[in-house]
Order: structure tokens, then C-alpha cells, then sequence
């Protein structure tokens, strides 16, 4: 069925007070959007992050008033806090199948296929890891995946080990067991990032060679692979934790980090790691290294 959309466009103090009269209002979804391409960094866990100039956008069902809306949003808030205020009846549609439309097959290092359902790509020589947009962060689309993926495609991993830290849809995971590691071990803080992996295991059949964990639920070991496509802070802030993960003498690979950080990061993790040179994608930076 059709709904009613209301997007404004306030700063971040009044956007949460915003959203929740909203909510209070009988809205059935109400979302934060960007309003100016301002980046985000590393919000804490837990933090939901506002933008300086954040679109609010409340989701009605067709028979709310969106004026009668209106006019109680703008008695309860100062006019000039409120900006671009907008109205549009928008159709239903599945969403993720519409979010499939713009995602497309993607080949890494000659060797690993990425596709959504349907769109799998079988060729000599290479692997499909089948993936659709869902609960967690991670499709390969977002360089940071990206850059990960291409490393994993360009090296053997024939009889590895893998820790998948911050696993998020466990694309990772899944792509080394394709890629003929042995095992691998996916740990998340999100429960759904655990529920999604599991899933994307299973539909790509190697649910019996990836074990997923909350982080009090995992015992570390040293593993001959070890990725982390985090963010920068919460890296920095874990460098001994991940760093112990890593068999001396294997592979460490972070990811999450943009180029002004990416020094910061190495300098962090240059008492256990040496580095080769970093990796660029757009701003975004891929570390390797070898445990000393």
C-alpha cells in the first residue's frame, strides 16, 4: 500500500526530540538521513550517529493527515529550527529487491565472484560467494569490504585459519572458506550480525566451517589469518586484543580506515606488526602486515 513520507531538515540537538514527536505523532518508521554529505567516523557503540544537518524522514500510513502533522510540528518546534519541509505519497515496494536493482556482480582478483541471488556468475577458475543486501553491514560494494575481499582473492588460503573480527554479514568469512581456508571464525557485537552470517553460511554451504561468536562467547587463539574491518578507534583501542590473535609470523589485514588515520593506526600496531605499504580505495585504506 501507498504511504505518506515527511522528511525536515533540522540540526542534531532537535533531530532525536524531532523524531520522537514523530513517533508520538502515530509515525509507523522514522529515519536519519545526511542532509549536507557530512562523513561519519567512528560513532561509540550503542551511539547513533546525527549529522550537523539531519534529514528526518517519518513514514505514515494513508490515513494520517500530513497537515494536521505539520501544524502540530510547528507549534511544538520554532519555525526557524525546521527546514525543507517535504510531503510525498510513496508506493510500497520490497526493499531490498529494489536496493538489488543497483547491485550488481562483482569480480575480485580474477578469482571471487560476489553476486546477489540470481545473478551468480559461474567461470573456470573462480569462486561465487552468493550475498543479498540484508541485516548487517557488508556486500563488497563499500570499499572497505572491497579492499578486504581483493586481498583475500589474491592469496592462498588453501588449509588457513581465518578470525573474521567485526564480522558483520560474514562476507569475509564466507569468501575465505570459499577461497579453500580450512575454518573460520566470525565475532560480532551485533546479535545480528551473527544471525546474518549464520544465514550467509548457510546459503552459501559452508556452514560447517565457520563458527560465529558474541565476544564473551569467544575464546581467543592465534589464527593464520586474522581481518579486522572495523574503524579506526575501536582498532586502536584493541590493538593488543587483536594483535594476540595473530600466529607470529602470519596475517594481519585492518580495514575501516580512512588515509588521514591510516598512520595513526600502523603506529598503534608497529610493536607486534611490520607493515607493508598501505592499500587505497577512494579515502579509504587497507593495512597488512606480518605478526613479529
Amino acid at each position: 500500500m501507498p504511504w505518506h513520507q515527511i522528511s525536515v531538515i533540522t540540526d542534531e540537538d532537535l533531530a532525536p526530540r524531532l523524531a520522537d514527536f514523530f513517533d508520538n505523532l502515530g509515525a509507523v518508521s522514522v529515519t536519519y538521513m545526511d542532509a549536507e554529505d557530512e562523513p561519519v567516523y567512528e560513532p561509540a557503540i550503542g551511539e547513533t550517529k546525527i549529522w550537523s544537518n539531519t534529514e528526518v524522514i517519518a513514514l505514515y500510513e494513508l490515513d494520517a493527515e500530513p497537515e494536521l502533522i505539520k501544524t502540530l510540528v510547528y507549534a511544538r518546534f520554532k519555525a526557524e529550527q525546521l527546514h525543507s519541509w517535504r510531503h510525498e505519497v510513496v508506493e510500497d515496494q520490497e526493499w531490498e529487491r529494489a536496493w538489488m536493482e543497483f547491485y550488481k556482480p562483482m569480480k575480485f582478483a580474477d578469482k571471487l565472484w560476489v553476486c546477489p541471488t540470481d545473478q551468480e556468475q559461474y567461470e573456470p577458475g573462480t569462486v561465487c560467494l552468493t550475498l543479498d543486501p540484508g541485516l548487517a553491514f557488508g556486500t563488497g560494494t563499500h570499499p572497505t569490504t572491497a579492499l578486504c575481499l581483493e586481498w583475500l582473492a589474491s592469496h592462498d588460503l588453501t588449509g588457513k585459519t581465518v578470525i573474521d573480527y567485526g564480522c558483520g554479514s560474514g562476507i569475509l568469512a564466507v569468501a575465505a572458506i570459499l577461497l579453500d581456508a580450512k575454518q573460520a571464525h566470525a565475532v560480532d557485537i551485533d546479535p545480528q550480525a551473527i544471525t546474518a552470517t549464520q544465514s550467509n553460511a548457510l546459503k552459501n554451504k559452508v556452514q560447517d566451517k565457520i563458527s560465529c561468536y558474541l565476544p564473551e562467547q569467544f575464546t581467543p587463539f592465534q589464527a593464520d589469518i586474522v581481518l579486522a574491518n572495523i574503524l579506526a578507534k575501536p582498532l586502536i583501542d584493541m590493538v593488543e586484543q587483536i594483535s594476540k590473535l595473530v600466529t607470529p609470523g602470519s596475517h594481519l589485514i585492518l580495514s575501516g580506515i580512512l588515509h588521514e588515520q591510516a598512520e595513526s593506526v600502523m603506529d598503534a600496531y608497529r610493536p607486534y606488526i611490520t607493515f607493508d605499504a598501505p592499500v587505497q580505495q577512494e579515502d579509504w585504506i587497507r593495512l597488512e602486515g606480518i605478526k613479529r
